[in-house]
């Protein structure tokens, strides 16, 4: 076996590739757009707000997305900062879209938290930081809109180590809010970048350095809030946790920075420590052992699939993440679970809906690679000499149901072609009668405004009518040991419903908990679970 050899290394030690989380509204698209605008990869950052003649934001590309000033679909940006390659996974902050950022948190090596400084953690924002703990990756949190009036920063820090049980360690801290925030003291240097509004959207805001105890200081920040500032430092420097590179590795501490991703402050600061407090890609579980992103076999999983990216031509991405290895457009790569050889078709980076071919990539990167329609979400791609398949990733349970039927019977081949094709994506999930035919679907989503993305996608992109009739089931159950047990014979209560799904495995529908635990309790031999592999 050829030995890595240095160019390759070197390139994957560059890369970083790490997710933004947040609730909706918590300006992660913005400071999305800033991190772009350092990269030289966009002049001109446009903010998800604002008029009808606003520039919209690069990441969000679909239609729905522009109308709605919210981002439906993860996008993939990379770009080049001071010799390092970044991979930014920009995850829908919709609480109505969280299954598609689980998935793409697997994909990523670390998170970037942003907290709106005005409302601390909201209840996005803890869901999305279960999934960052179950992977034990790296945590980064930016607090941000301090350009408005904010909570207490004592406050906010104590919410985040209560609400999602993390210590934290400011890097640095802010001086005052809204109209009297005057900037950040940074606890390292000991100096102050002091704040003045920049014109929207560039990156030439004026920050100066200022040493703490340089009399220019009193010019910019009033007395009071000078000698809270000295209070507040004494303070955390007694209180607040040391910084440890090794805990906030294991994903126990997380670095806190302050700033304005709308005015552009304190960004440029949070990328450059972000930079020096991450680590090249990581390994990753296959077959119970470790596969060393150095190893000079490739290797990569799909985590999501995306269908009509481009109106010009109906077709289907899906996005892998590279594990290990350099990716060679030229080489035959190994399908896993279709268990075939093959050359992955038009490899593409992204930079949102612009796309460039690429004849390589390296461990952590992601491509977008054409789908014929073989692909899954989870599945793994390996070079042919050395077979193995990553750990899969978890189905979440869908909350909401409805009933689905087209308007227009002469078109069921484009209605089936396109709700299977949705439900590829892992958007919706689609559940049929138990033992009937696909005459009935059930579609289930994690959101309700998945209903109306699925209902505007259908009619768009697939010339479908639908109409929605929504089912009362709250509860899903996976039944794990269909083997074992006779699903037609499982007695229920009345509101039960029994449903397969696409691959033909067994599931119960419940309106209530209640009914889970009574078919339980009635089926003794029955193993529910909420979640698929």
């Amino acid at each position: 076996m050829s030995q890595i050899t240095n160019e390759v290394k070197n390139q994957i030690k560059k890369r970083r590739t790490f997710a933004i989380i947040s609730h909706p509204d918590a300006g992660k698209t913005t400071l999305t757009e800033k991190f772009l605008l350092y990269g030289g990869a966009i002049n001109q950052a446009g903010s998800v707000k604002g008029k009808a003649t606003a520039k919209h934001a690069v990441s969000d590309w679909m239609e729905i997305e522009k109308e709605r000033g919210i981002s439906v679909t993860s996008s993939v940006l990379q770009f080049n900062y001071d010799g390092y390659c970044i991979n930014i996974l920009d995850t829908p902050g919709h609480q109505d879209f969280s299954e598609d950022t689980y998935r793409t948190l697997m994909a990523a090596d670390s998170a970037v938290m942003v907290i709106d400084g005005s409302k601390g953690v909201e209840a996005q924002t803890r869901k999305l930081f279960k999934v960052c703990v179950m992977r034990h990756i790296p945590i980064f949190t930016f607090i941000n809109k301090m350009d408005r009036d904010a909570n207490d920063t004592f406050d906010l820090l104590d919410e985040i180590e209560k609400e999602l049980g993390i210590a934290t360690c400011p890097i640095n801290w802010p001086i005052g809010s809204g109209k009297k925030f005057r900037g950040v003291y940074d606890r390292n240097t000991h100096k102050v970048l002091t704040f003045s509004d920049t014109q929207k959207g560039t990156k030439e805001g004026i920050i100066e350095e200022i040493d703490i105890d340089d009399s220019r200081l009193d010019e910019i920040v009033d007395p009071d809030q000078k000698e809270q500032l000295m209070e507040e430092i004494e303070l955390l420097d007694g209180a607040s946790a040391d910084f440890d590179q090794e805990l906030v590795s294991k994903g126990e501490l997380t670095p806190v920075f302050f700033g304005s991703a709308l005015t552009n402050f304190g960004v440029e600061t949070f990328l450059e420590h972000f930079l020096s407090m991450t680590t090249s890609p990581l390994p990753r579980i296959a077959d119970e052992e470790e596969i060393d992103p150095m190893s000079d076999d490739f290797s990569a999983f799909v985590f999501k699939i995306q269908a009509n990216m481009n109106k010009a031509h109906r077709d289907r991405i899906a996005f892998m993440r590279i594990c290990s290895g350099k990716f060679d457009a030229s080489q035959e790569v190994y399908h896993v679970q279709g268990d075939k050889k093959m050359r992955l078709l038009q490899p593409q980076q992204m930079m949102a809906e612009s796309r460039h071919v690429v004849d390589e990539a390296y461990a952590g990167d992601i491509i977008g690679v054409f789908d014929p329609g073989i692909f899954s979400i989870g599945d793994t791609i390996c070079s042919p000499g050395r077979k193995f398949a990553f750990e899969g990733i978890p189905t979440f349970a869908p909350e909401h149901f409805a009933r689905v039927r087209q308007i227009d019977t002469m078109k069921r081949k484009q209605f089936v072609k396109g709700i299977n094709q949705i439900a590829q994506e892992g958007a919706i999930q689609i559940f049929q009668e138990f033992n009937t035919g696909m005459e009935e679907i059930i579609v289930g989503v994690v959101g309700v405004l998945q209903f109306d993305v699925l209902k505007y996608r259908l009619e768009n992109e697939y010339n479908v009518e639908i109409r929605l009739e929504n089912l009362p089931y709250e509860h899903i159950r996976w039944i794990a040991n269909k083997d074992e047990v006779d699903v037609a014979k499982i007695t229920g209560t009345s509101d039960m419903k029994k449903v397969t799904d696409l691959k033909g495995n067994p599931l119960l529908l419940f309106v209530n908990a209640w009914s889970v635990g009574m078919t339980q309790d009635r089926n003794p031999d029955l193993v529910l679970t909420e979640f698929s592999k």
